[in-house]
């Protein structure tokens, strides 16, 4: 039977897919003003060049030569060690579990545009009730979106590479990247736009320290879609004679590009509107829609235009983080795609319905374990520990378990000489340094 191949293009719209998430929409804007503006965006291009990029190309490759699943391509590249080296292959677990969250989240996504076409918040106050409301009692709601969210996202992975996962992109980004730049034009109308400039990249030397460096180490990892198995199993599917490196400066260069433009897009309107910026879902769910009332009936225009762009970067970045654990499932044991795609869609549909209710006045209590509950631990134990570790194993593996000259016959003609060196020294000995300072600080050792 003919395995289905991404195309070139293909491979990069799937893969930048899975690198522009929800995270590239609300969270650089906001750490790069919080950490140091312009100071920040530099500190995080070197890390993202040093070690988002050195893992990238490792996990890539390790997708490229294997041509099977996680734990496949693991056990065919070692050289030694095949029964340890397949563990290794964990990481495609982890986007499952990412799944059992980012779910609902995109479920709380699909309802905005919805009501994001009638009625918008009036104030900060009555956007917060609304959200926290949404989340604390109004169960039914969540659970439509969130069985919408399973039945569109299963429905797609069982048309496979080319028929489901590789058309979504090549519908869905570029419409992405057409709203975003859409609605940039409108804001560089707008006076607030060198406000938004000045917040994003005046460099603020004094705010430097430590600690910024390793968000900017964890961003550039994470941002990338690293560690959890959706770039190896979509390299996998490269055609032959991909050039790695190439494809890998497209990727990084379009997720970084998306989100210094969705973050001057965003916060040229909360300040041009008089809101203040917000984290995470308090600036998606709370700040913006405040601030689209405030624009008018284009308001609702723009309300609609935005979460529908956060919708299509949500459910590109979702069929990545299950396709792993389906490719695992038919190579190891014959399953068909159906079957795979249904079984998996449904562990992170029921898990997600326990997350959902995790956050519900009426089961919070039963579903909180130590200080967090359902929810947070999911997203506390894939970010702070599954993530980066995965990461950490891929430059180790890469970096001394395969030969050296494999990998030099492989990736230094597409580098060139001296640019080879720079990434074998920075995956060798940057990165694994790097990848356990991040785990020592999300898990507050340091």
């Amino acid at each position: 039977m003919k395995i289905a191949r991404f195309s070139r293009l293909g491979f990069i719209l799937a893969a930048s897919g899975s690198a522009v998430g929800l995270g590239n929409i609300w969270k650089f804007p906001y750490i790069t003003g919080e950490n140091g503006g312009g100071a920040f965006v530099l500190i995080y291009l070197v890390t993202v060049l040093l070690i988002g990029f050195s893992i990238l190309i490792a996990e890539m490759l390790i997708g490229y030569v294997g041509r099977k699943d996680g734990v496949s391509c693991f056990e065919s590249l070692a050289p030694k060690h095949k029964n340890i080296w397949k563990f290794a292959g964990f990481q495609s677990v982890t986007g499952l579990f990412i799944m059992t969250f980012y779910s609902v989240v995109i479920g709380w996504i699909l309802n905005y545009i919805v009501t994001s076409t009638t009625a918008l918040p009036a104030s900060i106050q009555e956007a917060e009730t609304t959200f926290t409301t949404m989340l604390s009692s109004d169960i039914l709601t969540q659970l439509f979106y969130h069985t919408l969210t399973f039945l569109l996202i299963t429905y797609i992975l069982t048309k496979g590479i080319k028929g489901g996962i590789q058309r979504l992109n090549f519908i869905l980004m570029p419409i992405l990247i057409i709203i975003l730049l859409g609605m940039s034009a409108y804001a560089l109308t707008l006076d607030a736009f060198s406000q938004s400039l000045e917040f994003m990249f005046a460099p603020k030397w004094e705010k430097i320290n430590s600690g910024v460096f390793i968000t900017a180490i964890g961003h550039a990892f994470f941002t990338l879609s690293l560690g959890m198995g959706a770039i190896l199993t979509y390299s996998a599917s490269m055609p032959k004679n991909s050039n790695l490196v190439q494809s890998a400066i497209w990727i990084t260069l379009l997720d970084t590009v998306i989100a210094i433009v969705a973050g001057l897009m965003l916060f040229t309107f909360l300040y041009e509107y008089g809101s203040s910026p917000a984290k995470g879902p308090g600036l998606v769910f709370i700040s913006l829609p405040t601030v689209f009332y405030e624009m008018g009936i284009i308001g609702n225009f723009f309300a609609v235009l935005f979460f529908i762009a956060l919708a299509f970067a949500g459910l590109t970045s979702a069929v990545s983080l299950v396709e792993p654990m389906i490719e695992y499932f038919i190579d190891r044991f014959k399953w068909s795609r159906l079957k795979a795609s249904v079984s998996m869609g449904l562990f992170f549909y029921l898990f997600g319905i326990v997350a959902l209710l995790s956050n519900a006045d009426a089961y919070k209590e039963f579903l909180t374990f130590g200080s967090r509950n359902f929810f947070d631990w999911m997203d506390y134990i894939t970010a702070s520990i599954m993530l980066p570790l995965a990461g950490l194993v891929m430059a180790l593996f890469i970096g001394y378990s395969v030969e050296k000259q494999r990998v030099e016959s492989l990736l230094k003609a597409q580098f060139g000489a001296i640019a080879f060196q720079v990434w074998y020294f920075s995956l060798r000995y940057i990165t694994p340094v790097a990848m356990i300072l991040l785990v020592l600080s999300l898990l507050e050792i340091i």
